[in-house]
């Protein structure tokens, strides 16, 4: 409203408008100048907004870049090893945890059974289970699959904000947020957590690099906290996997060089000594763990280091107290003397009484890469049990494995307590990574962060250089001809002015590559690791073609045999037909007894009546066979026959590898060996398969896998008769007859 002007004695004066009107308007403006104020952030908090920012990004990057196999497929469970993991936390979410705990299944390993609760490692499934009851408490109404499914992308996402402040400790927040975006895509860490991947490992790697990280903060600071932290992450990483080892390895590893290079002090001596103790304690709560941190070889290094640590404490204690510096060398050199005879003593009497148990396979194997083919071929059989060729490791890594060795020049170049742990981590690591294809997944974590330590440090020099030479330029440039000083730098700039062109080409270069990671970590993520192995694809004339036999074979099973059934089949598969067809089986992955493996083995590469004998001992009332001729699918049982032989054979002599080649040859074909030709396996794999023409131009029986015409393609069963094949003839399951009639 506009105010009237009125007369007043005379004069002329404008008639006060009412203040509801005036007031609030100074107010308001006031009120909008001071919200703008507030807006403006100092330097820090513009980091830490940026920071907090790109951290949010990454944390949430990790987590979609892992859902391919949802949105390609289904939300399913992959590989072979999580359907037991899944199986066992859907029984403890429906049981309780103390029947989890105590609970014998006869479902597997027929007729042995199982004692499930001391036979793994319980921190992946009590952490989904606990994730799944937090869920449902907050009202969300999900099923245990799909909190199976996304466990793996979850703690995926965790870890890199772990790497993070990991990154941060050891060089510079710069370097922390490089790590954790590196991290968050690298192909070395998603090959096993992808959406599905519902293994060990997908909770592992996320345990392992906390407990570094919060014993490297302990050293660091010396905090009974941070330690006591350490020992409750070192307790988890015990619960979820047996890559444990390496930590209980590493650690004392790293405090020994320490020691050495005369790097004691209060804060190693508290750290070390409250992770060990605390962590050791609760890992023997572990009943697979149990007392082996006392009493097996491959924990005795870091007990040796830890009495090693009280005899430094108490040098450094007499050394405080003596002031003779001769007599203290003196007493040093009996000292150490007598404690290392003595722990070799000790030593040597555990081990010669049995009270200290010698190493492992898997850790002889480790350190010497032909042992378990030599030894344990059990062992040697896994696929990512194989020594690591190049290929795997620019496959997982990229530009990682260039930037690796430019972290580590980064480290040396300025040692301190925390690089030189990232270093033994990062070297330790690669060895390790280089003799087995699966311990890649524990190399990833360090080669990201050295890795990153060298593109921050790159980086953080180029732009440095960048803002130097253009605030000289421009400092310069405003004084003129003040002094000599400037005009010194004016002509500096002048003689040298490819350095800030180089810079900046420089900084480009880098980009790009950082680029061409991306795009590369994103290929082999959507294409190479995003693919459930139980449901195959292959691209075809009309597009893209699904081979889903697996799931149709369990789905058989489950419908059409009884419920006390119980299925043979090689070991690979046990796991899957337990949980998805819920039939009893001879044999599974956990591979703990090597004899009952060996049984199968030699039934497989038996005749069939001799077969026939072994799994009538065996109760067997279905056998299971993976083949892969028709389609050309090539991780079948003929691929994997030789291995059945030489398992088979290490356990009962009778069998001989040789039989089944011909002059050191392996063949299918009408070239093969008698032996093999006629044994179970072949017989069950190839049965019909003479009538069946699979290639357009090529004679019937032709093995599309192997690509000869098979040799023998009149095969009779006598004792077995085919009970179901699938839609592409990928699993085929026969039924064993019953014995005939004496009379």
């Amino acid at each position: 409203m506009v105010g009237k002007t009125e007369p007043v004695n005379g004069s002329v004066k404008q008639a006060a408008m009412p203040s509801s009107s005036s007031n609030p308007s100074r107010s308001d403006l006031l009120t909008s100048t001071f919200s703008l104020k507030s807006l403006k952030l100092k330097t820090k908090q513009q980091e830490l907004l940026i920071r907090v920012s790109i951290l949010c990004l990454v944390y949430i990057l990790a987590f979609i870049t892992r859902l391919f196999s949802v949105l390609r497929y289904e939300s399913m469970i992959h590989e072979f090893d999580p359907y037991f993991n899944y199986r066992t936390t859907l029984f403890l979410t429906q049981k309780g945890f103390y029947e989890f705990w105590n609970w014998f299944d006869s479902e597997s390993w027929y007729p042995l059974g199982r004692i499930i609760g001391g036979t793994l490692y319980p921190g992946l499934m009590v952490t989904a289970a606990l994730i799944y009851w937090t869920l449902r408490l907050l009202r969300f109404a999900v099923h245990i699959r799909e909190v199976c499914v996304l466990t793996a992308p979850f703690f995926a996402s965790n870890t890199t904000l772990v790497a993070y402040f990991f990154g941060k400790e050891i060089w510079d927040s710069g370097a922390g947020l490089v790590a954790a975006a590196l991290i968050a895509i690298c192909p070395g860490y998603i090959s096993r957590s992808v959406a599905g991947s519902y293994d060990n490992e997908g909770v592992a790697i996320f345990a392992l690099l906390l407990t570094f990280y919060l014993f490297v903060k302990a050293v660091n600071t010396g905090s009974l906290a941070w330690a006591l932290a350490s020992a409750f992450g070192y307790f988890y990483m015990v619960s979820a996997w047996g890559g444990y080892v390496f930590i209980i390895n590493l650690i004392p590893l790293y405090v020994l060089v320490l020691l050495i290079t005369g790097r004691y002090s209060m804060r190693l001596y508290v750290a070390y000594n409250c992770m060990y103790v605390l962590g050791m304690l609760l890992a023997m709560q572990i009943r697979f763990v149990g007392f082996q941190h006392v009493q097996s070889g491959e924990h005795m290094a870091a007990m040796g280091v830890f009495f090693l640590m009280q005899v430094f404490y108490f040098l450094d204690w007499v050394k405080y107290m003596l002031s003779d510096t001769k007599m203290f060398q003196d007493f040093l050199r009996i000292t150490v003397t007598c404690a290392v005879v003595a722990g070799a003593i000790a030593l040597g009497v555990g081990t010669a009484s049995g009270y200290i148990s010698p190493w492992t396979g898997r850790f002889y194997s480790l350190l010497d890469p032909t042992y378990a083919k030599d030894h344990i071929p059990i062992i040697a059989s896994v696929s990512e049990h194989q020594p690591t060729a190049w290929s795997s490791f620019m496959f997982d890594f990229h530009i990682l494995l260039f930037l690796f060795p430019a972290g580590l020049y980064f480290c040396f170049k300025r040692l301190s307590d925390a690089t030189i742990f990232i270093v033994m981590y990062g070297l330790t690591s690669m060895y390790f990574a280089g003799v087995m294809v699966r311990l890649i997944l524990v190399a990833t974590p360090a080669v990201c962060l050295i890795s990153a330590i060298a593109v921050s440090a790159t980086i953080k020099n180029l732009t440095s250089l960048i803002r130097t030479k253009s605030k000289t330029a421009l400092t310069t440039s405003t004084k003129g001809s003040s002094g000599s000083k400037a005009s010194s730098k004016a002509s500096l700039d002048q003689s040298q002015p490819f350095q800030k062109n180089g810079a900046i080409a420089l900084l480009f270069g880098a980009f790009y590559l950082l680029s061409r990671y991306v795009s590369h970590c994103t290929w082999v993520t959507s294409e190479a690791y995003s693919s459930p192995s139980i449901v195959l694809a292959a691209r075809g004339a009309h597009g893209r073609v699904i081979f889903d036999d697996y799931r149709e074979a369990y789905f058989w099973l489950r419908q059409n045999t009884p419920p006390d059934a119980k299925v043979m089949s090689w070991w690979d598969y046990g796991y899957q037909i337990t949980a998805m067809g819920n039939r009893t089986v001879i044999v599974d992955n956990n591979t703990w007894n090597n004899t009952h493996i060996a049984t199968v083995g030699r039934a497989m590469s038996s005749y069939e009546d001799e077969a026939y004998e072994i799994m009538r001992s065996l109760d067997v009332d279905y056998v299971l066979v993976v083949f892969g001729g028709v389609t050309g699918y090539s991780s079948d049982d003929i691929n994997k026959f030789l291995w059945m032989v030489r398992i088979g054979g290490g356990v009962f002599p009778v069998i001989k590898e040789p039989d089944y080649l011909v002059n050191g040859e392996y063949r299918v074909d009408k070239g093969a060996a008698p032996k093999m030709l006629n044994c179970l396996m072949y017989k069950l794999s190839y049965y019909r398969f003479g009538e069946l023409v699979t290639e357009y131009g090529k004679p019937s029986g032709y093995d599309r896998a192997r690509g000869v015409e098979i040799g023998n393609k009149d095969i009779k069963l006598e004792y077995l008769e085919e009970a179901f094949t699938t839609s592409n003839w990928i699993v085929r399951i026969y039924k064993v007859k019953p014995p005939k009639n004496r009379w």
